[in-house]
């Protein structure tokens, strides 16, 4: 694992640190490759109940390093485009779409700046917490581009159409409690870091087999027609009712004990 994502795992809980504070975090493909890798050895961990995603040094993720970049020559569409075999997703935009795939919660830390690709980043997440010096936009058009790394299939899970165009347009900052408003980010906290510690704890007391399943539940059908959701909720619900987990969450309530689950295969 390269030590421009550092994992930490404690308790159930996988802390992923984007460890790059010189730069304020910003993505070159070094950093793009050792993100998706980070995402897949998590998915791949069927201890890990829940993720904490942060970013060291002064700010969350500032985007893009476009100099890192310009120092290689240029941008390689090919390579930035590439899609794997078993992926919707190419190799850019797999640097959020890999936190969708992650079967448990992720939730992402913000302060400072995440702009651009940083803010897509954040977006992939399940819970966004932000501090309120943190700032986001959608910066791309900045650079005369428009967001490529899964942020459209993200941000619409979020806000209006014509705030995400606004956004998108614009490349405006827009400041925490903002934000929060527009519904880009899930809340304000003074320290967002220990406040997703400590619900990262609460969620991984819980069912890890129902954690997941309600990740998947969510995931698959917010945006499918009714007979589809409701098809997901049965089949999901009997792989859980009577499974050993589901019996263990009920026995730890009527003992009023805390839960022994078995580990999430």
């Amino acid at each position: 694992m390269s030590d421009l994502v550092k994992i930490e795992t404690e308790d159930y809980i996988a802390h992923v640190r984007l460890n790059r504070p010189q730069k304020y975090n910003a993505l070159n493909p070094e950093m793009f490759e050792a993100i998706i890798e980070a995402g897949q050895s998590i998915a791949a961990d069927s201890s890990i109940r829940a993720v904490v995603m942060s970013g060291e040094g002064k700010g969350f993720c500032a985007g893009l390093d476009f100099q890192s970049f310009m120092e290689l020559g240029k941008i390689n569409p090919e390579e930035a485009f590439a899609r794997p075999a078993d992926s919707p997703a190419n190799f850019a935009q797999l640097v959020g779409y890999i936190w969708k795939q992650v079967p448990v919660p992720v939730i992402a830390t913000v302060h400072g700046a995440a702009f651009g690709g940083g803010f897509q980043l954040a977006l992939a997440a399940d819970i966004r917490l932000a501090a309120p010096d943190a700032r986001f936009s959608v910066m791309e058009i900045k650079w005369g581009l428009v967001p490529d790394m899964s942020g459209t299939q993200t941000l619409r899970d979020l806000v209006r159409l014509d705030v995400a165009k606004e956004l998108t347009f614009t490349g405006r900052i827009v400041e925490a409690q903002e934000a929060a408003q527009l519904g880009l980010i899930t809340r304000v906290c003074d320290d967002p870091l220990a406040e997703a510690r400590k619900m990262a704890s609460e969620i991984s007391a819980k069912s890890p087999h129902a954690i997941a399943a309600g990740k998947r539940l969510l995931e698959g059908a917010w945006h499918g027609s009714h007979a589809d959701g409701f098809q997901l909720e049965e089949t999901l619900q009997r792989t859980l009712i009577g499974s050993a987990n589901q019996i263990e969450a009920v026995m730890a309530n009527f003992e009023n004990r805390a839960s022994k689950f078995q580990r999430r295969e």
